[in-house]
């Protein structure tokens, strides 16, 4: 195991205060959120077991190291599924959201909030985008 590798290894969670796993070395019980969300499962109340850190040239100025929160597959409950009433009130609210005040159209985006308005009217009042 390299010497970076071996910095992020803490099993037990004594030096990060949680288990704590290299890139790519977490058990397979482990799963991220959006592992999780791909198998159609949510955490379900449980908080986050482990960690897997690495480091990163990318985010150099907030010390180069990046975090994932696991969870553990084994406690996830499945994905809650919205009710018909739900889905309407969305629907509601997303059709709002891409009405024009101005023109009263359906725009097909969600509207620019620092517009207020669809680009075509926006651009007919001058404001610049």
């Amino acid at each position: 195991m390299s010497r970076i590798r071996a910095a992020f290894w803490d099993p037990a969670g004594q030096r990060y205060g949680i288990p704590t796993f290299p890139w790519r070395m977490a058990p397979p019980h482990l799963l991220t959120l959006r592992q999780l969300a791909a198998m159609g499962l949510r955490p379900g109340g449980q908080g986050v077991q482990a960690q897997v850190l690495w480091r990163s040239r990318r985010y150099g100025a907030r010390g180069g190291v990046r975090a994932a929160y696991l969870y553990d597959v084994r406690f996830a409950l499945p994905k809650r599924t919205p009710s018909p009433r739900q889905r309407d009130a969305l629907a509601k609210a997303n059709a709002a959201r891409r009405t024009c005040p101005d023109c009263g159209r359906d725009a097909g985006y969600v509207l620019p909030r620092h517009l207020g308005t669809c680009l075509d009217c926006a651009e007919a009042a001058g404001v610049a985008a």
